[in-house]
């Protein structure tokens, strides 16, 4: 194998490929990314077994030149060094060469470097797919339903399946849930191009859809999702990111949802976000995070914290509209500010059945998304 590559072009293939090496495999050769050159250009891949992530650099691009082939051929060559060099290296051009043994040797500007490849044989081959079920969606709004729903996975390996999200898609519906069992985040997408495709209890990762999330551009571009037996595969421009669906039956959690409310609030968003992150403090400081909220009959909502050894914060908030009984309730505040993050409308509605059921958050603006969180039982 002989090239020369441009060297943006190959960092950022690097770049992609490397979110799937993992510290931890027992398969040595899977430290590794490997280097498949053929006429038409270069194929990294990288995997940990759970997700494998392949990118393509096409010798040529918009009439440019990008890679020179002189000789095809394949290398495995150690990613933690390979990602650190050729970030670092001074010239635009890389020359790379593979002789006996996969000893490779890699030259830019006056920096040359040898390294131990390994055999490419070794490497797993990466899952074929059966294309039957393939729907297409923004890349902008699939990183938003990731960024509105992965904060409410679980992180408790005993319960493996809780660790990702589920997918349901229905009637062009395509729906997120996350839940740890104590909040729950969930969203809902209409597609206009599933006519007739179904699935559901697909679940992904939420540790893999944070590193999907990192690759998707942010400008206007679509991914195509690839759905079969026990893989997803996402295809944006030249990547391939194939993922491992969880084994498993996701709980059902629609029942725990209350459909009628005793008390309905509609607050500002950034006032509200605001005035619990001051609470949070010392909350935090008792260790517990236990922030109340009390509804009065003026028409505002008090929020309060205390520390037994620091003191009290109380202060009250000017309701958009109040409606229903009256209502004293005690909630982790961590949890409502991780809702907050990720709400993009000015308002929101809270909606309660009670001091000890479910509190409901949902944007003023957007019925598409949907918040859980468990009270706190509190002595006082």
């Amino acid at each position: 194998m002989k090239i020369s590559i441009l060297k943006s072009y190959l960092n950022e293939s690097i770049q992609h490929v490397s979110k799937a090496i993992s510290s931890r495999t027992t398969i040595p050769i899977l430290t590794g990314i490997k280097l498949d050159v053929s006429f038409q250009g270069v194929t990294l891949t990288a995997s940990d077994t759970d997700i494998s992530i392949q990118s393509f650099i096409p010798a040529e691009d918009s009439d440019r030149t990008v890679v020179q082939i002189e000789q095809p051929g394949s290398v495995v060559l150690p990613a933690k060094f390979f990602v650190e060099i050729i970030k670092k290296l001074p010239s635009d051009e890389i020359e790379m060469e593979v002789k006996e043994g996969f000893q490779t040797f890699i030259r830019s500007g006056s920096t040359d470097i040898q390294m131990v490849g390994l055999d490419p044989e070794e490497y797993p081959v990466l899952p074929s797919i059966e294309e039957d079920q393939v729907i297409s969606i923004p890349g902008d709004l699939l990183k938003t339903m990731i960024k509105q729903t992965v904060f409410s996975i679980s992180t408790q390996e005993t319960t493996p399946i809780l660790t990702g999200v589920l997918w349901n898609l229905t009637d062009n519906e395509f729906k997120f849930v996350a839940t740890d069992r104590h909040r729950l985040a969930s969203r809902i997408a209409q597609l206009d191009n599933a006519d007739g495709i179904r699935f559901s209890n697909v679940v992904i990762s939420g540790k893999t859809l944070n590193e999907l999330s990192k690759i998707i551009p942010d400008q206007n571009s679509r991914v195509e999702i690839v759905v079969a037996d026990n893989q997803v595969l996402f295809k944006i421009d030249r990547v391939l990111f194939y993922s491992r669906i969880l084994d498993g039956t996701y709980p059902d959690t629609s029942r725990i949802i209350p459909t009628n409310y005793k008390t309905e609030l509609i607050v500002d968003t950034k006032k509200l976000s605001e005035s619990i992150d001051r609470a949070y403090l010392l909350s935090r400081e008792e260790k517990t995070n236990i922030v109340r909220l009390q509804t009065l009959e003026n028409g505002t909502v008090e929020i309060s914290s205390s520390s037994s050894e620091l003191g009290k914060v109380t202060e009250q908030l000017e309701a958009v509209e109040l409606k229903g009984e009256t209502l004293r309730i005690s909630f982790n505040s961590k949890y409502m500010l991780d809702v907050l993050k990720v709400i993009e409308s000015e308002q929101l509605q809270i909606s309660f059945t009670g001091a000890m059921s479910p509190i409901i958050i949902k944007p003023v603006d957007n019925s598409r998304c949907l918040y859980l969180i468990l009270p706190y039982r509190t002595t006082n």
